[in-house]
């Protein structure tokens, strides 16, 4: 069993460690942040050049609709053009209107379909109930006893050392 002064010196090491690594992540932040100031307006530039092509591009096609009757679309360097029946796009001003509107139009049963209800159990207000009340409706809360913490109070270099091991591990699977 460790003693409270080996844990205090183990802690240090800790905080040192995870101080170290802030500082490489800060550094890597404002490497990123300059290398992102220095593209920019070449970027800037390729996105208008980008949208002055692709609208030229849509306004030759939109007057050569007789080229696109059979097939209706084409590929030509790796971009397909062309026409294509668009897919829409349901909007409304009052959700509750609706509801309201399809409830008196159209039987119980379209109605069922048209209007979307979602059912779930609330975690939150469960975790409020007394156990006898918690195992009547087939739950169990878990994780409450005591547990080691380890937590460096900088929450942001948290996230962002999680997203790292993340993006690390993902990139291992993928190699």
């Amino acid at each position: 069993m460790a003693t409270l002064k080996e844990i205090e010196a183990l802690t240090k090491t800790y905080a040192d460690a995870r101080a170290r690594l802030a500082e490489d992540v800060r550094e890597l932040h404002t490497e990123i942040d300059r290398e992102k100031r220095k593209a920019l307006p070449a970027i800037r530039r390729n996105v208008a050049s980008a949208k002055d092509a692709e609208a030229a591009l849509r306004a030759a096609i939109g007057d050569s609709a007789e080229l696109f009757v059979k097939p209706r679309t084409i590929t030509a360097h790796g971009v397909k053009v062309g026409y294509a029946k668009g897919k829409g796009k349901v909007t409304f001003e009052d959700g509750d209107k609706v509801v309201a509107l399809i409830k008196k139009h159209f039987s119980e049963e379209q109605a069922e379909l048209l209007i979307a209800t979602t059912e779930k159990p609330n975690k939150e207000a469960i975790l409020l109930l007394p156990a006898g009340e918690v195992k009547k409706i087939a739950c169990a809360i878990t994780g409450t006893g005591d547990q080691v913490v380890v937590k460096d109070t900088a929450s942001d270099v948290d996230k962002l050392v999680t997203a790292l091991l993340e993006e690390n591990a993902e990139e291992e699977i993928e190699a």
